[in-house]
């Protein structure tokens, strides 16, 4: 009897995801993995590539420099090559000229992201650290030091930031840290955590509303489907490069290191929309944004400072209302009004706004139109989606129409582009919110299962020779959309159409180099990326002790209950009481018809078979397998009463996931071995020219 209800919700099964960034990936780890010597590299752009981003680069305001003017502004000390390294990968390759591989107002993006790179002030109290990790850390003066808004991805990350940042304040560099304020529930914006408190360790912590029980849960049930998706969204499993992965929207990469987090201290606006919190002698008005970018948020303002804090509610881009990796779908009518919210409130009066990521904006003016053009944004997307949507357009044809009437206010702004949330994928989102994945149409009401219609879909269009054929002909016209679609039938149909393979993954490499959202790239690149040469490793883990150890008890067991085989638990019942002395909570877990719930309850039930008594400290040593459970129970730390047959139970219907299932028909190793030879190149010979030097674009 050596495992228990709480030994079987190990968390080596258990992988978070997070939003944002894509932070924790699944690899898909196997023998094909790539070696440190050498990396991928895609082929060419073709002529229908190079003239569709040809034709992109007409519509797009190449004049207007300014987010290169505010990036660029007060600059007080570059990286040094310590801290700079950080980065998660190089990206010394973006120049002043745009690749053909890559859609011209993506590269400019980089181009921007590319530019953070050092300490910067924002005004006479606030200065910010950009260009070490996704996201921005920012410094803001109190009476007797410094509270660091949003700590970074990493423990490393934060540690190495913070060090230089305090080497060279012009002022305050001896001063502690006194606080931390973590702005959302996404872990660039808590990760580093740890890092901070190592150096102080008397900080006091700030989150937004339930930021703790909203950062578990976001992701946990789902999360290691999540964590798999991650990994094409984010191209974690390419080396950046221009035929490769070239930017994550919010900055150019993310920090190698560990993530972490330390429990709050207090979350503000639990019981109002606006809550004045006075850090250190530093008054902030912290309004709740929960439900727009982050199911747990808060943007701020600073009276004495005239500044707003706008968290990741505003960046310089347009963010996901769905999020390709998955997460539930955001709001983005909410969304625009609680921008209208920020405007309404302090628009009157701000001269300063920074954010968690890009650079700030200054003068009353600029934040204001900078403020209107984003909330507009949102609502574009949302009030646009929907009378589409009344108009009978439905989800697959959203996306496609919704560009056709976007405002030319709004095409012409930079930042309210789709290098984050595209509009298309936006547009589908609003549509899944109000009306879900269902068009009506009876065709679309209950599909064949994919492999099944795959092989209809070869037989109806005479076999895989013909359709190859008739592919063939599309690609060379640079049509790959609809390739996409048929050459995919082909290989789910029949992997070892190694012809089709070929073809399928030049078309989504093709697709990729036109996108103009990061994420659109990735998914393409990784997409092909697999098709030739298999699943990669390259993966940031996040579930570290410390987010294990803050994790709920209740989450813990609605993760057990998904992991529970139906068929191999419909012939066990159990009903069990789940006493925790240390937080004094009590669960009763049932297992009844083939699922397993939970409740949290007053009292122990007296109709439950067995009563498992054990402190939720040793939980967590549980699931860090720093201890089984035979020694809790065996040194009195844990005792059970009653039917202790539920272990037995437990161990014989719980199943592990697959945390590198398959997402496009993946190559023999003989298709592997040979692909290698042409696509894997020496990692030290990447053409370079130049980073940080002032691009404009062209």
């Amino acid at each position: 009897m050596n495992k228990s209800v709480i030994a079987s919700i190990v968390i080596s099964s258990l992988s978070f995801s997070y939003s944002a960034v894509a932070h924790d990936h699944a690899a898909g780890q196997d023998e094909h993995a790539l070696t440190t010597s050498f990396m991928y590299q895609g082929k060419p752009a073709t002529q229908a590539t190079k003239a569709y981003n040809t034709e992109f680069a007409k519509g797009l305001k190449f004049d207007d420099t300014k987010s290169f003017q505010e990036g660029r502004a007060n600059l007080i000390a570059p990286l040094d090559a310590a801290t700079a390294a950080l980065l998660a990968d190089a990206y010394e390759f973006i120049g002043d000229t745009t690749p053909d591989t890559i859609n011209p107002s993506l590269y400019r993006q980089a181009q921007m992201n590319n530019e953070a790179y050092g300490l910067y002030q924002v005004n006479d109290n606030i200065f910010q650290i950009r260009g070490t990790d996704l996201a921005n850390m920012s410094l803001v003066r109190t009476d007797n030091g410094w509270i660091v808004f949003d700590p970074l991805t990493t423990r490393e990350a934060a540690k190495a930031s913070l060090a230089f940042a305090l080497k060279h304040l012009p002022f305050g560099n001896n001063d502690p840290v006194v606080a931390m304020v973590y702005s959302h529930s996404h872990a660039d914006h808590f990760g580093g955590s740890r890092g901070i408190q190592d150096m102080f360790p008397n900080v006091k912590v700030y989150g937004s509303a339930n930021i703790t029980k909203e950062m578990v849960d976001e992701n946990v049930l789902a999360g290691n489907a999540m964590s798999r998706r991650t990994s094409y969204q984010y191209g974690a499993t390419m080396v950046p490069s221009d035929t490769t992965i070239v930017d994550a929207a919010l900055s150019n990469g993310i920090a190698k290191g560990e993530i972490t987090y330390v429990l709050p201290h207090h979350e503000t606006n639990l019981e109002s929309k606006f809550e004045t919190v006075v850090i250190d002698g530093l008054e902030i008005v912290f309004m709740d944004a929960s439900g727009t970018e982050a199911v747990s948020e808060a943007v701020a303002y600073i009276p004495s400072m005239k500044t707003i804090w706008a968290a990741e509610v505003t960046y310089k881009g347009m963010h996901n209302v769905y999020t390709l990796r998955g997460a539930k779908v955001r709001d983005a009518l909410k969304w625009s009004k609680e921008i209208n919210n920020m405007i309404q409130q302090w628009g009157g009066e701000a001269e300063f706004l920074f954010s968690a990521h890009s650079s700030p904006v200054w003068s009353n003016h600029d934040i204001n139109d900078f403020l209107k053009l984003q909330r507009d944004n949102y609502g574009f997307v949302h009030n646009q989606s929907l009378r589409l949507a009344n108009n009978g357009v439905v989800l697959q044809d959203i996306g496609w129409e919704i560009q056709k009437v976007l405002p030319q206010s709004i095409k012409d702004a930079w930042h309210t582009n789709g290098y984050h949330g595209t509009y298309s994928h936006n547009a589908r989102a609003v549509y899944n919110m109000y009306l879900g994945y269902f068009d009506m149409n009876p065709a679309n009401l209950n599909p064949l299962p994919t492999k099944a219609e795959a092989a209809k879909f070869v037989e109806y269009m005479g076999g895989d020779k013909a359709i190859l054929k008739r592919a063939k002909a599309d690609f060379a016209n640079g049509e790959y959309h609809f390739v996409a679609t048929v050459l995919n039938k082909v290989v789910v149909n029949n992997p070892t159409n190694n012809d089709a393979r070929s073809l399928l993954a030049d078309t989504y490499e093709q697709l990729g180099y036109q996108s103009e959202g990061a994420g659109w790239r990735n998914v393409y690149l990784s997409g092909a990326q697999e098709l030739r040469i298999g699943r990669q490793a390259g993966a940031l883990k996040s579930a570290s002790a410390d987010i294990i150890a803050e994790m709920p008890v209740g989450s813990l067991l609605d993760y057990l209950a998904i992991k529970v085989d139906s068929i191999k638990a419909q012939d066990y019942a159990f009903e069990v009481n789940l006493v925790l002395p240390d937080t004094q909570d009590i669960y009763v877990v049932e297992l009844s018809n083939g699922n397993l719930s939970n409740a949290k309850i007053d009292k122990v039930k007296d109709t439950a078979t067995a009563t498992l008594t054990i402190n939720q400290s040793d939980i967590v040593r549980l699931n860090l397998k720093q201890i089984t459970i035979k020694d809790l129970l065996a040194s009195k730390a844990a005792n059970i009463q009653g039917d202790a047959s539920f272990l037995e139970i437990l161990a014989n219907v719980m199943t592990e996931f697959d945390a590198a299932f398959e997402i496009v028909p993946l190559p023999s190793d003989k298709v592997i071995e040979a692909n290698r030879a042409i696509y894997m190149q020496d990692i030290a010979k990447p053409a370079h020219n130049g980073r940080h030097h002032g691009h404009d674009n062209k």
